[in-house]
């Protein structure tokens, strides 16, 4: 099992570690309530060093990525990152990611920790534009710092203006007395912040620095668990639940990410499922009677027909409500219809519902 460069400081903090995607990782520290309320009032910063990162380059770059990610390149201008998937020849998702622009020949790839070796190949084995595509992901670190009060926190520790770094927009700039640190506006918590993106031997001066400038807006570091509680409350898709071999983008409400403007792997099929509608949709659902819905309960109509199955499912911490993400089929996945998720032999009331959720 991996161990990321802050490794010591999390046993140090007594956080609960514990083995996800090969790596010996935080789950928790103060408790997951405390610390998603922390990301959702003030500020939390997250180790996500396990994270995979592909750089891909070479005057054929463009023209590769365009083949064989879902959504649209041409869309994107220097600077800018795009949430995007690597859909499969058989109708599924080998994985979701990020895609950030540099220039128009060069770009970085961060991909989830548990497909790092599974992404590295199926892209390898689609290059037929002679692109160079380098795996530095044993190489860099990536701390997530996440919350309103970021930007404010965060400002003293580089020369750029993060005010000025719109959302899904990053910059290479020195951050917490280090140059060339990619700076991002993106996240996984719906609170919004930054993603700093440093190599190894810089991480640990810059979790120290972090949490100095972060010192008077009660800054703490947060572990999986909360990370997990964070995007479900937001309706973000978690490879492994809601996305997986088996499961569509346009299934999954990935449309929106789907551009049938140019041809990728796949892409007739996912355009006649578009124009079609797909079989089974997930959706999203709050529970109306007392209940927690987690991974794979079932899920009924109201004359008590299996009609799906959970994929992501908890007790919400800031709306004290059982909320979850499910695939259902489509005849029943209208928005405010009534859905029941069978928990410990009960079939509890829910209800379909917009995301985000809501108090």
């Amino acid at each position: 099992m991996k161990n990321t460069e802050l490794n010591d400081i999390h046993v140090g903090l007594g956080a609960k570690m514990v083995e996800f995607a090969g790596y010996n990782m935080p789950v928790q520290y103060a408790g997951v309530k405390a610390e998603h309320l922390s990301v959702r009032e003030s500020i939390g910063v997250f180790d996500v060093s396990h994270m995979g990162e592909f750089f891909v380059s070479g005057e054929n770059s463009f023209a590769f990525l365009q083949s064989i990610l879902s959504n649209d390149l041409s869309k994107l201008v220097d600077g800018q990152a795009q949430y995007t998937c690597l859909p499969n020849e058989t109708n599924g998702i080998v994985d979701d990611l990020i895609v950030y622009k540099f220039n128009t020949n060069k770009y970085m790839l961060v991909v989830n920790a548990s497909n790092i070796e599974k992404d590295w190949n199926w892209i390898n084995s689609k290059n037929s534009h002679g692109v160079n595509i380098k795996n530095e992901s044993n190489d860099y670190s990536l701390l997530a710092i996440q919350g309103p009060n970021a930007i404010e926190a965060m400002q003293n520790l580089t020369n750029v203006d993060l005010n000025q770094i719109p959302f899904y927009h990053f910059a290479v700039n020195n951050f917490a007395g280090f140059e060339n640190i990619i700076i991002s506006a993106t996240g996984y918590t719906g609170s919004g912040g930054f993603e700093i993106y440093c190599k190894n031997s810089q991480v640990i001066d810059i979790w120290n620095e972090v949490f100095k400038a972060g010192e008077k807006f009660n800054i703490k570091p947060i572990g999986l668990a909360a990370r997990d509680t964070l995007r479900l409350e937001m309706g973000y898709c978690l490879y492994g639940n809601d996305l997986n071999e088996s499961t569509s983008p346009i299934e999954a409400g990935l449309g929106w990410i789907t551009k049938f403007n140019k041809e990728f792997t796949n892409s007739e099929y996912l355009k006649n499922e578009k124009e079609n509608g797909p079989e089974r949709r997930l959706v999203a659902f709050e529970t109306i009677e007392r209940g927690i819905p987690r991974k794979d309960y079932e899920i009924f109509s109201d004359t008590e027909k299996l009609i799906g199955f959970v994929t992501s499912g908890t007790m919400s911490p800031s709306f004290s409500k059982g909320i979850g993400l499910g695939y259902i089929n489509t005849n029943y996945s209208k928005i405010d219809n009534y859905v029941f998720i069978k928990i410990r032999d009960k079939l509890i009331k829910s209800i379909i519902v917009k995301l985000p959720f809501k108090a």
